[in-house]
Order: structure tokens, then C-alpha cells, then sequence
């Protein structure tokens, strides 16, 4: 209470005091108890109201006795569970928690990893997580410490399938991080494959290369057979031969795709003397055979860089090949030979192969340029015209996020030199084009397109707006390092306008197979009549399992331009995929599999050596599954982990005090009935 505050309580109580004096005992000549108890009672409230009115605050301590924390950490994977350590876990978890001496010095706290940290309740304890991510579980439990002083107790086999390697993890320096390896930690001879590299797709008649990465753990020498088998059919046999010098191997072998379709193929190594772990020896893989052979014919009325640009970025994609010919050589060319047709800054030249182009409705992609005949491609009824002059100008490319005839992504179109062309304006019969790229004039943006496409029945049609593209790979490269991204554009552009196939308004993207625990995203759209992207379409997606008959029913979300749903734990087999857009009562009909691999099933004994580094670290030990005793007997005795008494001040008004109100009613109500009582009223 600060020296001010007193001395307005020491005025108040002489002001209280004062005004009783005057009032009941000046000049007064009897003084009766009655007076003494009413002067009582009127001082009494006088300096409660003035108290009240000045409103004092005191502090009141607080002690509290705070526990350091021990967050116990336990490794809830499928390793665990094969490596035959679940009992064991679960028996250590319970003398945690049942030891009587630990909670009496330890706040204690207990949580669950797999993919992510979770709170773990004592009767949850289930090892059936498909991943683990030791790393980032630490991360987390980091987060939510204090800067007391606390523990880690982490019970796992050591062994993560995703995430960063969690041995560098370092925790703050007012934590201890205790490591208790669950499995056996000796070595027992193993030959697995550790990785299997391979493209889903292969194309028809072509042989596709896989990759594997074989490796052996043990102190013999020992040999085994790889063998590549298709069902009960053994396509490909190679010896394998390991040492404890060389025990990683990597493989590459070239299969044949004979037929269209889905394959499923299996590699197994050879089981070697005193294996214990047979299950990371096979992996299944599944490769879809395509027949997707492209043909693109480039016709052009000058010579100019731009055309062996795109003969080098289209082909890039070795399934497609690319011709190039002059307007002047075109009757040596049948058109009917090629999937797209690409007419370059044409002329009147060009008016029989645009009357061959509109009879026979091939696609095409018109680039123009300051060499382009405009009369010409006015004249030939197309769904644009330009109203033009002979001066040149120059277009930057705006990225428009709202394209939706196929998916394509920003690569830094903002940073891309200007395309050329001639000025002036386009005009378009009606708006069934969609735009993929607009306009911009010297950092401001026009209402028109630099490059769209449109469709007319199974014909498909595109227009690029300027010349001098081959800028744009050529910074493509400077930014990124590679042509991928530009190729990458470039070749979804080709591939919708060669493709034949009719447009559907109801589709959905999704991989002929995919492996055991891996997130599946199952991405939808929807159109409306005038093929335009509809975002209030009702999209239900049913997913069967062909073998157990489960059933999987959700309604797909809203993402920009496309719907989307995703999933992770699906069981391995094959699947039927029911998609139905509620409205229109559009139905599309699909299949995928699902390929048995476990990740945790690979791992054949505990990872000591990264606990070690880890507890090293972190000012921490690392104890086996059965030293329960060593463990508690360290934690006890830690100087650190003690608890500590904190003061927690707290200041408190009068005014807050509803004792003091009710004394005031008190002493005032006396008062009166004293007076009443007494016929001084």
C-alpha cells in the first residue's frame, strides 16, 4: 500500500471521527450508552463509504508447488507389434504410471507417436500406426514445454519411415530426452530390398526399366536370387552376391510391355540361412502399358527460331515426334498422319489446308505473328477476328488461375519477355473459348487473350496471340535451372488439343494404382452444358472394394477449379470407383488397385545407435525395454527434476470486498433502529 493511499484511510478516519464528535458528543451533556453506540455506528459507516471510495488495494500471496514435467513418449507403429515388443512396451507404460514415487515428483504426462503426436489415454495403447515420425512428434512436445526443467522418456524401436532423421533433434536445454529401445538390437543376417524405382507408365512394344536397391545386413558372405514374376510367371532371374564390405547393391532391369492394360509384377529375393524377416524381401510394383504415340506436324509460312523450339520442347516428351514443313512443300504431307497440326503465322497460302483443317475437323494450334496475313485468317470464319495495323507490339503474359479444361500451373509467366505481334483488337462471335494466358500492354492488363482454347464437337483448337516463344523457355531455363517447367506447360497444352477423345462434363483424375498407405487424392470436375466449370455441383464419390465388399461413400469438396477428396487407409486390393453429380444425374465409372507393402514390416531389429545419439544429445541416457529400475533410479536422483515453490501475488480492491457492503447495511440499519427504538426519529 503505497504512503498516499494511507494517508487518505488516516484523513477519512479523521473526518469520521470529527463529524461524530459534532454531531452526538459536542455540547452534549448526557452521554447515555445509546449515544455512544449510535456515534459507534454512524462512524462506522462514514469511514466504510469514504474507505470504499477511496479504494485501497492490498496483496495477497499465492504459493504453488510446481512438479517438473516428465512427458512420456510412446511409439505406437506396427514395428513394434513385428518385432514382437508390444507386451513388453505396454508392461513398461504401466510401471510409469503405477510407480507411486515417479508421480509423487513428476508431472506426468503421456502421448502417442505414429505420423503425428497424440494425447494417448491409458486404455488406447494400440500398435497399428502405419508410420512414424519420431522427429516431428519431438517438434511438437517441444512446443508445448515451459522453460521449467523437464524429461522425455521415448519408448520406440528407433526405426522412422517418414520425416527428417530424428538422431540431429535438438531440444532445449532445460530438457532431458531418455531412450528406451523396444526390440532386439543384435544383428541377424538379412537380404531386403530397400527401394524400387520404376515409371507407372510404359508404352506398348517398348521396353520399361526398373530400379531396385538390394541390400544385406550380416558378417558372411552370402548369395541369392532376384527373381521379376508376373503372377505365376518368372520373367527375369539375376544372382546376387553380398559381402559385409559390399552390402548394397543396385539393380536396373528392362522389362517388355506386350499388352495395353495394368500389369502387376512382383520382386522377390531369395530367403538366405537364418533369416528371421522374410517380408522385406518382395515388394509389388504395377506399371500401366499406354499406346500414346503423338504425331504433331508444324507448318509455317517463314523460318523463324520459335520453330525449332517447339520441335525440342515437344519432343522432349519421347512419345511424341514432331515434322516440321514449309507452306510451299505441303503436298508432300497428308494430314490425316498427324494427332495436332500447328499453323504457323499463316497466309493465303494456307487456305487449303484450312479448308482440309475445317472439313475433317482436326486439331490445331494458329500462332500468329508480325508476319501473319490477318485478311486471310478474317476471311476464314473463325470465332475471332482482329481489327489490326501494321505496327508492332509487344504482350506480356498474365497467368489465369481460372482455366479449367485441364490443370496447369504458375511458372513465373509474370517474368517472361513480351511476345510480338501486330496492334489491335480481337473480337470474338460469342464466349465459348476459355482463356489460359491474357494480355498486358506495358504492365497494364487489356481485356483480351494472348493465348485460349475452344472446342467444336470432337475438334479442338488453340491460339497463341504473338511470336518469339522461344524467349520464354530460354528464361524458363535462367529461372529454374531446367526446361522441365516450360516442357512441362507446353506438353499438357499438346496433349489436350491432339487428344481425340470427347469431352466428358463429369471427370475424374486418378492413378491406375497406388501403394499400402499412401494418401490417394481423388480430383473431380464437373462442367455445365457449355462446358464451363460448374463449382455448385453435388459431386458423391463411392468407393467398393472388390474383395471384401466394403464401402467407402464421401462428398467431394470445393477446391478452385476442381473437386477433391482424400484418403490414406484403404486395405490393398482392387476397387470401384462410383462418382455421381447429384443434380444432372451424371455417372462416371472407374477402377484402381492398391499394392501390399507396409513400410514398418521391413525393419528386422531396433535402431540403438540413433536413440544413443539421440539421449547423447539431449543430456539424456538410453536404457534397454527390460531396465525399468535403471531408469527410475536416474530420474530420481537428477538434482534438476525437483519441484519449485512459486508466489503468485495478487492485488485485491476494498471495493471488490462484499463483506464490506454488507457491514455498511449492517451498521447503517442498526443505526436507524437504534434511533426508531429509542423515539429519536
Amino acid at each position: 500500500m503505497s504512503i498516499t493511499t494511507a494517508l487518505y484511510i488516516a484523513l477519512a478516519a479523521f473526518f469520521a471521527l470529527g463529524f461524530v464528535f459534532f454531531k452526538y458528543l459536542y455540547k452534549v451533556k448526557k452521554r447515555t450508552r445509546v449515544v455512544y453506540a449510535l456515534s459507534f455506528f454512524r462512524f462506522f459507516s462514514i469511514f466504510t463509504l469514504l474507505l470504499l471510495l477511496i479504494d485501497p488495494q492490498i496483496v495477497q500471496n499465492h504459493f504453488e508447488t510446481v512438479k517438473p514435467k516428465l512427458n512420456v513418449l510412446i511409439d505406437r507403429s506396427l514395428s513394434i507389434s513385428e518385432l514382437g515388443e508390444s507386451e513388453k512396451v505396454r508392461a513398461f507404460y504401466n510401471r510409469i504410471l503405477e510407480d507411486e514415487e515417479i508421480s509423487e515428483r513428476f508431472d506426468l504426462r503421456t502421448y502417442s507417436l505414429g505420423s503425428q503426436l497424440n494425447i494417448l489415454n491409458k486404455d488406447s495403447l494400440k500398435f497399428e500406426e502405419n508410420k512414424t515420425n519420431i522427429n516431428q512428434a519431438l517438434v511438437d512436445l517441444q512446443k508445448t514445454n515451459n522453460k521449467a526443467n523437464s524429461a522425455v522418456v521415448l519408448i520406440s524401436d528407433g526405426n522412422q519411415t517418414i520425416g527428417e532423421d530424428y538422431s540431429y533433434f535438438k531440444a532445449d536445454p532445460n530438457t532431458s530426452i531418455f531412450s528406451i529401445v523396444a526390440g532386439d538390437t543384435t544383428s541377424s543376417p538379412d537380404v531386403y530390398i530397400s527401394n524400387l524405382n520404376a515409371n507407372k507408365y510404359a508404352f506398348l512394344n517398348n521396353k520399361f526399366p526398373i530400379e531396385l536397391i538390394l541390400n544385406y545386413t550380416g558378417e558372411k558372405p552370402v548369395s541369392t536370387n532376384l527373381k521379376i514374376s508376373s503372377g505365376d510367371q518368372i520373367l527375369k532371374t539375376q544372382k546376387v552376391n553380398f559381402t559385409k564390405e559390399n552390402s548394397s547393391q543396385v539393380i536396373t532391369l528392362n522389362l517388355e510391355a506386350k499388352s495395353i492394360g495394368t500389369h502387376m509384377y512382383k520382386a522377390t529375393m531369395e530367403a538366405i540361412e537364418q533369416e528371421k524377416n522374410v517380408l522385406n524381401n518382395s515388394q509389388n510394383f504395377a506399371i500401366e502399358v499406354i499406346d500414346e504415340r503423338t504425331s504433331v506436324l508444324i507448318i509455317s509460312s517463314i523460318i523463324h527460331p520459335d520453330l525449332g523450339m517447339l520441335k525440342k520442347s515437344i519432343e522432349s516428351n519421347e512419345q511424341r515426334e514432331v515434322e516440321i514443313v514449309l507452306i510451299d512443300n505441303i503436298n508432300k504431307i497428308q494430314l490425316s498422319d498427324f494427332q495436332l497440326i500447328i499453323l504457323y503465322q499463316p497466309n493465303n497460302k494456307f487456305k487449303p489446308v484450312f479448308s482440309e483443317i475445317q472439313n475433317n475437323n482436326y486439331n490445331n494450334l494458329l500462332i500468329s505473328g508480325v508476319s501473319t496475313d490477318w485478311n486471310f485468317l478474317n476471311s476464314e470464319g473463325l470465332i475471332f477476328s482482329k481489327s489490326y495495323n501494321l505496327q508492332a507490339q509487344d504482350y506480356l503474359p498474365i497467368y489465369n488461375n481460372g482455366y479449367s479444361q485441364f490443370q496447369f500451373d504458375d511458372i513465373y509467366f509474370d517474368s517472361f519477355p513480351p511476345l510480338v505481334d501486330k496492334f489491335g483488337n480481337i473480337n470474338f462471335k460469342n464466349n465459348d473459348y476459355q482463356i489460359l494466358l491474357n494480355k498486358s500492354v506495358e504492365g497494364i492488363k487489356v481485356q483480351e487473350p494472348l493465348l485460349f482454347t475452344y472446342s467444336n464437337n470432337t475438334q479442338k483448337n488453340g491460339v497463341l496471340l504473338g511470336e518469339n516463344i522461344w524467349k520464354w523457355r530460354a528464361q524458363s531455363y535462367v529461372k529454374t535451372g531446367s526446361f522441365e517447367n516450360f516442357d512441362g506447360f507446353l506438353g499438357k497444352l499438346i496433349q489436350y488439343l491432339s487428344s481425340t477423345k470427347q469431352r466428358n462434363r463429369l471427370d475424374l483424375s486418378l492413378e491406375p494404382f497406388y501403394k499400402e498407405n499412401e494418401e490417394i487424392l481423388f480430383s473431380a470436375q464437373y462442367f455445365d452444358k457449355n462446358y464451363l466449370f460448374d463449382p455448385k455441383g453435388e459431386l458423391n464419390l463411392n468407393i467398393e472394394n472388390e474383395e471384401s465388399g466394403k464401402i467407402v461413400e464421401s462428398t467431394m469438396l470445393l477446391n478452385t477449379n476442381d473437386y477433391i477428396f482424400k484418403i490414406s487407409d484403404l486395405e490393398p486390393g482392387s476397387y470401384k470407383v462410383r462418382l455421381k453429380e447429384q443434380s444432372s444425374g451424371l455417372v462416371l465409372n472407374k477402377e484402381f488397385s492398391i499394392l501390399e507393402y507396409n513400410v514398418e514390416q521391413q525393419f528386422t531389429k531396433a535402431d540403438i545407435s540413433r536413440m544413443k545419439q539421440l539421449s547423447e544429445a539431449n543430456n539424456g541416457k538410453t536404457y534397454l525395454i527390460d531396465d525399468f529400475n535403471s531408469l527410475k533410479h536416474q530420474l530420481l536422483k537428477e538434482k534438476r527434476f525437483i519441484s519449485v515453490q512459486k508466489n503468485h501475488e495478487k492485488a485485491v480492491s476494498f471495493i471488490n470486498w462484499k463483506i464490506l457492503l454488507a457491514l455498511l447495511i449492517l451498521s447503517l440499519s442498526c443505526e436507524w433502529f437504534t434511533r426508531k427504538y429509542f423515539g429519536l426519529i
